[in-house]
C-alpha cells in the first residue's frame, strides 16, 4: 500500500480558510462603515459560516487517515464535503432563526468567501499543483 503526500493540498486548504477569515472582516469592515452595526455583524456571521465549514472540510479532509490510501482520501473527500455542507445548512438555520440580521450584507459576505475558494483553487490548479504525489 503506498501513502499519498497530501501536504502541499493541506498548506492550501489551511492557507484557503484564512484568506476567507481575511476577507469576512474585510466584508464585515466595509457593511459597518456602509450600513451600520447591524450589517457588519451579519457579514462577519455570513462569511464566518462559510470560514468555519471550511475549516472542517479541511481538517477531516486532510486528517491522517486520508493519506493512507487512494480509497481513505476519496472517502474523507466525500465525508468533508457532507460535513461542510451540513455545517453549512445548520448554521444558516440557526442564524436566521437565533438572530437578526441583515440577510444583504450575510449573503454578501458568504458569497465573497465563497468567491475566494474557487478563484484560490483555480489558480492552484492553473500552476500545475493539483496532483497528489505517491509516497512508498
Amino acid at each position: 500500500m503506498t501513502a499519498i503526500d497530501l501536504s502541499g493540498a493541506r498548506r492550501l486548504a489551511y492557507s484557503l480558510v484564512l484568506a476567507q477569515a481575511g476577507v469576512t472582516l474585510a466584508v464585515a469592515v466595509v457593511s459597518f462603515a456602509v450600513a451600520g452595526g447591524l450589517a457588519g455583524r451579519s457579514a462577519l456571521l455570513g462569511g464566518g459560516i462559510s470560514t468555519f465549514a471550511s475549516l472542517g472540510m479541511a481538517l477531516v479532509a486532510f486528517g491522517r487517515r486520508a493519506a493512507a490510501s487512494a480509497e481513505a482520501m476519496l472517502i474523507a473527500f466525500y465525508a468533508a464535503e457532507a460535513l461542510k455542507l451540513a455545517v453549512v445548512v445548520a448554521l444558516f438555520v440557526a442564524v436566521l432563526r437565533l438572530r437578526t440580521v441583515s440577510p444583504i450584507a450575510m449573503l454578501v459576505a458568504y458569497g465573497a468567501t465563497f468567491a475566494v475558494y474557487w478563484a484560490v483553487l483555480v489558480r492552484w490548479l492553473k500552476h500545475g499543483r493539483g496532483t497528489a504525489r505517491e509516497t512508498v
